[in-house]
């Protein structure tokens, strides 16, 4: 069964800004940003998600755990940061369509923190905030196959990647299929899911925005379940995501080096010869010695085969 939930106008609205925003990012670059850009909205994203969790590290501390520093703080929360780094690390693994694959994630997520991670419960959960029941899940012993509808869901239907990615985060979240770590796996998949739609969401740090307005988010997560479907949830992540790509267009240039610069054109051109001249139309604000000598130095490093000489010259990137 399809998850209910409505197409809005300001869905719509959303979807138009986001992809809009989109191909600004991919004219400028920034859907892969230089090295350094990547490491420090990396480090935001996973500092973000773990203290909405409860994680007291700071991002100093996450920085300094991702160079293999020492720092001094609860041994709990360096695990959760350091399973956290291995999970984002790992991005390239996880299949979004795959339910194993999702529990592989969790597993390394969670692991040394909660009994058998990656296993989908079988025992009932609630959610309980003060002395207040917030949520309470489906059973334990249906939530597994709920879990593969849901899945089946994500691979076939057909509305767009933007909105399932939202549904299934917020379904997830209601599902409720740990016993832990839940919020931090529905953030965590929704970025696995987004990647499909643009490389530029394996490094937002979507989650730093959802910790600003944390207490909209689970307001909006319990509007919806007292609702029955996640069309206020849709719109919510959507806007967070809409304002995440504006903040990334409105304060993040990006200095292409070489080496960048030879990274986007891999992407771009594949496995086929090319010349210099293709790969100066790529980047029109490069003059023809600047372009001779990013390509000379992929040459010498070994990332690219050269054949032919001077106006005959073409080139090839070496598959690794």
């Amino acid at each position: 069964m399809k998850p209910p939930y409505q197409i809005t106008t300001r869905i719509i609205e959303l979807i138009a800004s986001i992809s809009e925003k989109i191909g600004e990012i991919n004219s400028a670059y920034l859907y892969k940003p230089p090295t350094e850009l990547r490491k420090r909205n990396r480090i935001k994203t996973i500092q973000s998600s773990l203290e909405i969790e409860g994680n007291s590290l700071s991002l100093e501390q996450v920085t300094a755990i991702l160079e293999n520093k020492r720092i001094v703080a609860p041994q709990k929360d360096i695990l959760e940061v350091k399973n956290a780094i291995r999970v984002y690390e790992n991005l390239d693994n996880y299949n979004p369509t795959n339910l194993a694959s999702f529990c592989k994630a969790h597993a390394i997520l969670m692991q040394g923190l909660i009994d058998n991670p990656g296993e989908i419960r079988t025992k009932s959960v609630g959610i309980i905030k003060g002395s207040l029941v917030t949520h309470v899940a489906p059973a334990g012993n249906i939530v597994k196959s709920l879990m593969k509808d849901l899945f089946e869901y994500l691979k076939k239907d057909k509305d767009l990647l933007l909105i399932k990615s939202c549904v299934f985060h917020y379904e997830m979240e209601f599902l409720h299929p740990f016993m832990d770590g839940n919020g931090r796996m529905g953030r965590l998949w929704q970025t696995v899911i987004l990647r499909q739609y643009s490389p530029v969401f394996e490094f937002l740090p979507i989650e730093s925005l959802i910790k600003a307005k944390q207490i909209d988010y689970y307001s909006i997560l319990g509007e919806s379940d007292n609702k029955g479907n996640s069309t206020g949830f849709i719109e919510f992540i959507l806007q967070i995501i809409n304002e995440s790509l504006e903040e990334l267009l409105t304060n993040q240039s990006v200095n292409l080096t070489g080496n960048d610069r030879v990274t986007i054109f891999k992407e771009k051109i594949g496995p086929r010869f090319f010349n210099r001249q293709e790969y100066m139309r790529q980047f029109r604000d490069i003059s023809s010695a600047t372009a001779s000598r990013d390509l000379k130095k992929a040459v010498d490093s070994g990332i690219l085969d050269k054949t032919g000489d001077k106006r005959t010259t073409l080139y090839k990137f070496r598959i690794n």
